[in-house]
């Protein structure tokens, strides 16, 4: 990296210093009950994001499937992140 200043907008996916960054979150619903148990992992994330100068653009999910009795089911979360300061 030519500036340490950057690093932390450094897309590691990628390789490159680009506006846009897309990350893919996996939470995984609760044995009983309904809800995702690790919502906090989602919320963590976005904050990360938005610490480096980055905020939400779009967010998609999908079901990613079961891991079966007592996995609970799977749901991909992707996250597309805008930068600010390259509009």
């Amino acid at each position: 990296m030519a500036n340490w200043n950057d690093s932390s907008r450094f897309s590691t996916a990628s390789g490159q210093n680009l506006p846009y960054v897309v990350m893919q979150v996996t939470l995984k619903e609760k044995f009983f009950g309904t809800g995702s148990g690790n919502l906090t992992d989602l919320e963590q994330v976005i904050n990360e994001q938005a610490a480096k100068g980055y905020r939400l653009h779009t967010m998609s999910t999908s079901n990613g499937g079961s891991k079966g009795f007592g996995g609970g089911d799977r749901i991909q979360a992707t996250l597309v992140f805008e930068r600010l300061d390259m509009r």
